[in-house]
């Protein structure tokens, strides 16, 4: 009998039940209309399509890749990639139609970016941009339309210097001694020396690391001694900073010297991305119960 008098003398049903009950109907109909709104999506053809986006580093001086892929749509000409720098007015590159489209462009990557035109109908949105800068760092967004639908991505881009050190035996010293080599590396990093048989061991007492500056001002060469080493022992030289770690390894014996080593780029993967359709309703939903 109540619900009929709300009925009759208020327009709001709502406006006659309890907050706690009015968040509940209100939680229900926000759902309500983002399930018609995710229907009307795959009724029409367009909804949101998915795009992955790589962590990576650039060399600074060197070609670096940025990468970005995407459900694959045979349609060529109605795909269309844009990709963008946060802080930056104009594109950082544009494809659609088929090819690269620069009216857009911003002048600091002027002649310096290129799709992999020949693999973007199968989902490859990877953009490489040439001669690295330390500018070139930032957060970057790659954004993909095509007769699917549409999606983002952002991905974060370090730029810095990084090399793999060499490891020779040291004629000049006064002792046995190794002397780790590295020519380009920034930020400056740390050095540290290892062994095989001394496992745990701290040479920072029998080892010398210097840092000079290379002709650009920028990255630094890498020069680190070890002193009295010991014959048939492998010693490993580290070299690491926030972009890589990289690693050269060296064994003397009497008959023959053996080298070894290798880079690894540091935080590499995929970004982590949230789905937009599910970003829609978590704030529909967190608006109604702000409301209520």
């Amino acid at each position: 009998m109540l619900v009929r008098q709300c009925v009759r003398w208020n327009k709001e049903v709502t406006s006659c039940f309890s907050p706690s009950v009015r968040s509940v109907i209100n939680i229900i109909i926000i759902l309500a209309g983002a399930i018609a709104l995710i229907i009307g999506f795959g009724i029409s053809g367009k909804h949101f399509i998915t795009v992955r986006t790589f962590t990576s580093a650039g060399n600074i001086g060197e070609d670096g890749i940025l990468s970005c892929t995407f459900e694959p749509d045979i349609k060529l000409n109605g795909i269309v990639i844009q990709w963008l720098k946060e802080g930056t007015l104009g594109l950082v590159h544009e494809f659609k139609e088929g090819k690269d489209d620069f009216s857009q462009q911003h002048e600091m990557f002027r002649g310096r970016t290129a799709v992999f035109a020949d693999q973007v109908v199968v989902g490859n949105a990877s953009l490489r941009l040439k001669n690295v800068q330390l500018i070139d760092a930032g957060t970057y967004t790659c954004y993909i339309r095509t007769s699917k639908g549409k999606g983002n991505a952002n991905l974060e881009y370090k730029t810095g210097a990084f090399s793999v050190p060499e490891i020779n035996v040291d004629y000049n010293a006064s002792s046995e001694s190794l002397r780790c080599e590295a020519p380009r590396w920034f930020p400056q990093p740390t050095v540290a020396w290892a062994s095989q048989v001394d496992q745990g061991a701290n040479f920072s007492e029998v080892s010398n690391t210097s840092f000079e500056l290379n002709s650009e001002n920028v990255t630094m060469k890498v020069v680190s001694v070890l002193y009295n080493v010991t014959i048939n022992n492998t010693y490993s030289c580290m070299i690491e900073n926030n972009i890589a770690k990289a690693t050269g390894a060296i064994k003397v014996t009497d008959s023959e010297v053996k080298r070894r080593s290798q880079l690894q780029l540091l935080n590499s993967g995929p970004s982590p991305r949230v789905s937009s359709v599910l970003l829609v309703v978590w704030a529909l939903l967190s608006l109604s119960t702000a409301r209520c």
